[in-house]
């Protein structure tokens, strides 16, 4: 099992910054891959970013340009620095840890609120 734990949301400004912390911890060896997703009032979740155990990135459209992914190994922990936010950004942002091979296995943590105002 993976346990995974957010902090940085809170409320900003359009145009502000907010970085997310992941603490991950128990058997992450086990995972390969790192992701952001969020979560809007009424939408579905989708996904934000994601990193690879190669250090390989990626980014939904809507952020390119403006989130940036990173991880650091020493303290087991995944960023997401968030710049030029805008109003549309407001949503539960969640950790997401994802296993290799056929079956996939999903670790979540609880999420964490950012708000943007306008």
């Amino acid at each position: 099992q993976v346990q995974l734990v957010e902090s940085g949301g809170g409320l900003v400004q359009a145009g502000g910054s907010l970085r997310l912390s992941c603490a991950a911890s128990g058997s992450i060896n086990s995972v390969n891959a790192w992701g952001w997703y969020r979560q809007a009032p009424g939408k579905q979740r989708e996904l934000v970013a994601v990193i690879t155990n190669s250090v390989s990135t990626g980014y939904a459209d809507a952020v390119k340009g403006r989130f940036t992914i990173s991880r650091d190994n020493a303290k087991n922990t995944v960023y997401l620095q968030m710049n030029s936010l805008e109003p549309e950004d407001t949503a539960v942002y969640y950790c997401n840890g994802k296993t290799p091979g056929y079956y996939v296995v999903n670790f979540w943590g609880k999420g964490t609120l950012v708000t943007v105002s306008s």
